[in-house]
């Protein structure tokens, strides 16, 4: 397991708090990012601007990983099929929650939403309780 570096992760924090906010001002959308996939497959001009966002974000965290990262990414061990399954869950998950964590957790919580809060909060007792069933519950000890 990768050591923990709290300068990456508080510059990473800073970027996606930055391109959050310049969305917001500049383009008047909330940057949650299955709303913005959501919205990038109906191809129509005006929606232009979320392929830009996307390709942005693929962009960036390539930079990262091949420009200048200051430690490595950690791998994945899961198998692909379980990961796959895990998408459609998480897919499945922000239709029913309105929104990705990205949305709620970056956007609305700064909005100061009531919703997001309760999202955050739901998505949170969520990934404790996978990660104590997949470690302890299961016996896989990943």
């Amino acid at each position: 397991m990768a050591s923990f570096n709290w300068v990456t992760a508080f510059g990473g924090g800073i970027l996606i708090g930055i391109s959050a906010t310049l969305l917001l001002a500049f383009n008047g959308r909330i940057a949650g990012i299955s709303g913005i996939v959501n919205g990038a497959i109906t191809f129509t001009k005006t929606e232009v601007w979320r392929w830009w966002f996307l390709i942005g974000l693929l962009l960036g965290g390539m930079l990262y990983e091949y420009g200048f990262a200051l430690q490595p990414t950690p791998r994945s061990t899961f198998a692909p099929v379980a990961m796959v399954i895990g998408g459609f869950l998480v897919g499945f998950g922000t239709r029913m929650g309105s929104g990705c964590t990205s949305g709620h957790g970056v956007c609305g919580l700064g909005r100061l939403s009531l919703r997001s809060l309760v999202a955050v909060i739901t998505f949170m007792i969520t990934a404790m309780l996978t990660v104590w069933m997949v470690r302890h519950g299961l016996g896989l000890n990943l």
